[in-house]
């Protein structure tokens, strides 16, 4: 069994001990947290283990009656791999804990890709960060991207990538973030910080990524447009696409006319938290005009990257090989989120039609 520790128990960090709790070949041993807040309580309640972030504040653990396995040192010490969910910036701050104590880790893509030895998408390099120390799991909007360019890449070629994102203005929980009431060009200058990051998977890919902001907190949404080298059909694009596991297609006839529906649809069909651990493409929007493929999709940022997550400790261990992770993940965590209406859209039309 693979010991795994988890230093960050917000928004990606719970989600990432629960998925480590659902591998019959991993164990959490512990959280940690930086104070005592209704996600300490969370994790109390869950039964894991918690460890403080900062050893000057188990006072304060003590004070609430939250009662703790020891510090975060003692998590790391204890552990086999730790995934670092720590906010930005701190991830590199809590690299030289990880060296003192020769335990391999995983950030986020909130972290500077020099942080790593490798920066990662299961689909796309996963093999590239077997016996690394440092591993990155890159953000949400990459991870989406990485896991649709990949398979396009792989069987047409791609002369270039145009992507603009239409990002959330924070995660639920973010009450400090915004806008509340504007739509912002995030960044103004070009390109966002999309493109090059994809290119951490892909460093030979031609993208160019733009950004704007939305007063919303649900999903990201992005526009694409890519550019093969070859013509196929649309038809042909999407059997390739459908099958790939950790893209979902979203069928006209479920009536899903956008990001509101999508978490709807995935709180219905049981999904904790509302998730939505898959690309979400509407399917009717595949369109080819020449050689330009055309799509619209959807990106849950607050669970998109947790499935990279649990591969990557399996990646960074040697533990599986590429294909027996992302299938063990997939089945463990009941990622493949299907509709019943699936295989029932309107035959596919060029993109000027």
């Amino acid at each position: 069994m693979l010991k795994v520790g988890v230093n960050g128990y917000g928004t990606i960090g719970k989600r990432v001990a629960d998925a480590v709790c659902a591998q019959p070949d991993m164990e959490l041993v512990g959280v940690a947290k930086t104070r005592p807040n209704f996600e300490a309580e969370t994790a109390v309640r869950n039964g894991y283990s918690l460890y403080a972030a900062l050893p000057e504040r188990v006072d304060q653990f003590d004070d609430a009656g939250v009662p703790l396995a020891g510090v975060v040192d003692d998590l790391v010490a204890e552990s086999d791999v730790v995934v670092d969910t720590t906010p930005s910036g701190i991830g590199a701050q809590n690299r030289e804990l990880y060296e003192r104590h020769d335990t391999p880790a995983i950030f986020q893509g909130g972290e500077d890709a020099d942080i790593a030895d490798v920066s990662f998408n299961a689909r796309a390099n996963y093999d590239e960060a077997t016996g690394a120390q440092f591993v990155r799991t890159v953000s949400c909007n990459t991870t989406g991207l990485s896991r649709l360019l990949a398979p396009l890449d792989e069987t047409y070629g791609v002369k270039k990538a145009r992507v603009t994102l239409v990002r959330r203005g924070g995660d639920p929980g973010q009450t400090g973030r915004g806008p509340i009431n504007d739509i912002l060009p995030d960044p103004v200058t070009l390109p966002s910080h999309h493109g090059p990051d994809v290119q951490t998977i892909f460093p030979e890919l031609n993208i160019d990524t733009l950004g704007l902001k939305v007063p919303a907190t649900l999903m990201h949404t992005h526009s694409v447009n890519v550019t093969l080298e070859s013509t196929p059909a649309a038809e042909e694009v999407r059997d390739l696409l459908a099958g790939e596991s950790r893209l979902f297609f979203v069928p006209k006839h479920a009536g899903i006319d956008g990001a509101g529906k999508l978490k709807e649809f995935a709180m219905d069909a049981g999904r904790p938290r509302g998730d939505l651990w898959e690309n979400c493409i509407w399917e009717e929007s595949i369109a080819v005009q020449d050689d330009d493929l055309y799509l619209f999709q959807a990106i849950h940022q607050e669970s998109d990257v947790i499935p990279e997550n649990i591969d990557a400790v399996r990646a960074i261990t040697g533990s599986a090989s590429k294909e027996e992770s992302i299938a063990l993940t997939n089945e463990s965590l009941g990622v493949g989120l299907d509709s019943v209406f699936a295989g029932q859209n309107q035959p596919f039309v060029a993109a000027d039609d």
